[in-house]
């Protein structure tokens, strides 16, 4: 257990009056929690302060070598006016997988799923209270040693920021566009795809900028050997319906083991369908749409949930997907999802965490 000192903040911020104007990661709460790593004694001053930028040394080390992780996830408010999250200790499992392929100290589960608690508990005034919009956690940890060189550091800082966001969907679920990158790629055995790291994202900006320019929503990744089989879309983990079974790329190392991606795969076997975890060639996705088989296509992460997509562009062609509507088992998902993590239905599989 961590013995967390909290210092409060002398003037609170104003709390948004529109909800429905939130954006995401606009706004900031009022308090972040920080903690220190140094070689030889650890983890050591776990406090909540008040939110600050932070004083770095230009020479600090994740500026120059980019030894830094973070995780995504949510405080959701109940209609009771409770407040929960889901399976924080799924992040903080991959937190560490992240920080062991960084060279970096790893976090014990239940310090930073208490971390997150407290956090959450002092601002659960931010929480907002409108259908569909939530608090976004944001934990990262960066490599504090001053100086240059290409060594593990010997001292860290974890921080975790809040963020009150809107609802995802203000306008309800609409299917996108994507366009099929086989050029740049996200991520090669043995490097980070696994990973939580700004560098797997900083790499992807490119490539989403052209499928924007082309008038896609965003981009769907390839393997990077053999730029044949689907990996993840944007920063999202994909899943495709066909013929009745579902497809989506294994977590071997290039593709992120998503939080929701996990639980959409539980669902679905309890809901008896064949769930496929392997490789899956774009050119065999093309081809099930001309056959027309390929009924859903969606993609899974912890801002949207589930984002259905309605066109997949590859090599100048493309396949439309569902005539351009939300397929029923994508609705189904999002459905029970949310109305699990917003306290809507009940929750019989123990993924859901109050903050008291």
């Amino acid at each position: 257990m961590l013995n967390i000192t909290v210092q409060k903040s002398a003037v609170l911020k104003q709390k948004p009056a529109d909800e429905g104007k939130l954006g995401f990661g606009k706004l900031f709460t009022d308090h972040m929690f920080l903690m220190d790593y140094t070689a030889g004694e650890g983890w050591h001053d776990a406090r909540i302060v008040p939110y600050a930028p932070l004083p770095l040394d230009p020479a600090t080390t994740v500026f120059h070598y980019a030894q830094e992780i973070f995780e995504g996830m949510k405080a959701y408010r109940t209609a009771e006016g409770k407040v929960q999250l889901f399976r924080p200790e799924c992040n903080a499992a991959r937190f560490n997988d992240s920080a062991d392929r960084l060279g970096m100290p790893p976090i014990p589960t239940e310090d930073f799923v208490q971390a997150v608690k407290a956090l959450v508990d002092v601002e659960r005034d931010w929480v907002p209270h409108s259908d569909g919009a939530s608090l976004y956690i944001r934990p990262f940890c960066i490599a504090t040693d001053v100086g240059l060189g290409v060594h593990a550091a010997k001292n860290y800082l974890f921080v975790i920021i809040c963020s009150p966001s809107g609802a995802y969907y203000a306008e309800g679920l609409d299917p996108v566009r994507i366009y099929v990158e086989d050029e740049y790629i996200r991520a090669a055995p043995g490097l980070t795809g696994f990973c939580k790291c700004g560098g797997n994202y900083a790499a992807s900006i490119k490539a989403g900028e052209k499928a924007e320019e082309l008038g896609f929503s965003q981009v769907l990744w390839l393997d990077g050997v053999e730029k044949k089989y689907v990996e993840e879309v944007g920063s999202m983990n994909i899943m495709f319906k066909i013929d009745g079974k579902i497809y989506t790329a294994a977590c071997t190392g290039t593709v992120l083991p998503g939080v929701t991606r996990r639980s959409i795969i539980e669902l679905l076997r309890d809901w008896g369908y064949e769930v496929i975890e392997g490789l899956l060639a774009i050119a065999d996705v093309m081809k099930a749409a001309d056959e027309g088989k390929l009924e859903e296509v969606f993609g899974t992460g912890t801002a949207a949930v589930i984002s259905p997509v309605k066109e997949l562009d590859w090599e100048g062609k493309a396949a439309m997907i569902g005539g351009g509507k939300i397929g029923p088992l994508t609705q189904k998902l999002y459905d029970t999802l949310t109305g699990i993590q917003w306290g809507r239905l009940p929750d019989t599989k123990g993924w859901v965490v109050p903050v008291e």
